[in-house]
Order: structure tokens, then sequence, then C-alpha cells
């Protein structure tokens, strides 16, 4: 009978404290993961506002482009009579 009493007695000392001590290091990264997941969400929510407008600057790029191709090809002509 004195085994299982020292046993116990171990158990109650030395495994629970371990236990307890253990669990509050997870759940404490718990808690971390948690505040980093909402500012991640905060983060990306912010974010859409801003990729909302991408398609309307894409297409003004497209134009700008456009023109700025023109441009080159009507200059390299110019310079390939003046050279040619």
């Amino acid at each position: 009978m004195s085994l299982w009493t020292f046993g116990n007695l171990l158990l109650l000392v030395a495994v629970v404290p371990i236990l307890v001590g253990l669990l509050n290091r997870v759940l404490a990264a718990l808690e971390r993961i948690r505040a980093a997941s909402a500012d991640i969400l905060s983060g990306g929510v912010a974010l859409i506002g801003e990729v909302n407008d991408v398609p309307e600057l894409l297409a003004k790029t497209d134009s700008t482009i456009h023109e700025v191709a023109v441009g080159a090809v009507r200059y390299a002509g110019s310079v390939g009579k003046l050279l040619g």
C-alpha cells in the first residue's frame, strides 16, 4: 500500500505541476497565434479596398503603353528616314 501512496504523491507533486506548466505555454502560444491571425485578417480586409481599383489602373496603363508605342514607332521611322 505504501507504493501506491508514494506513486500518488509523486503524481501530485511532480507530474501535475509539469503538465500545468506545459499547458500554460501551449495556451500562451495559442493566444499569440490568435492575435497574429486577427492582425492578418484586418490587413487583408484593408488590402481588398486597395485591390478594387486594379482593373481601372491596368486599363490606364495599357492605354499609356499604347501611346508610348505609337510615339516610339513614329520616332524610329523618322530616324530611319534621316539615317537611311
